[in-house]
């Protein structure tokens, strides 16, 4: 009785160990990797700025999530497809750019078959973190 009981134990723990150092987006495919290229304080009283890179693997998805302000991306390679809340999904291509407002839900997802980069520009409350997820 007692070594069953040991042994629920210690399989609750083993398992509450395991399910949370699995990544959350694990079932999702490959992560999307930011790398920040810049970070700067604007003359704006209270706003930054920052300027980062975008890779998306093939089969990536960002998940969806806001910004506390604006966004301006510009894809350099391949393919990625927004869903943005309140318009159609689209897909942009290597030299296209595109806009977000500020608040907004949305996720890029590499559909392709090819890996693909975005430079993300970004205007932000100071002191707020760049990304949310919903």
């Amino acid at each position: 009785m007692l070594r069953t009981s040991i042994g629920a134990f210690l399989f609750v723990i083993t398992a509450t160990i395991v399910g949370t150092s699995l990544p959350l987006n694990a079932a999702e495919g490959p992560a999307v990797k930011r790398t920040v290229l810049m970070q700067q304080d604007l003359a704006i009283p209270g706003y930054t700025t920052a300027l980062v890179q975008v890779d998306f693997p093939v089969g990536a998805r960002e998940g969806r999530h806001t910004h506390p302000g604006s966004v301006i991306v510009h894809v350099e390679e391949g393919a990625v497809t927004l869903f943005y809340e309140g318009h159609p999904m689209t897909t942009y291509k290597a030299g296209e750019t595109f806009f977000v407002e500020a608040g907004k839900v949305h996720e890029g997802i590499n559909n392709g078959n090819a890996p693909a980069k975005a430079i993300a520009s970004f205007v932000v409350e100071k002191g707020k973190p760049i990304t949310t997820q919903q």
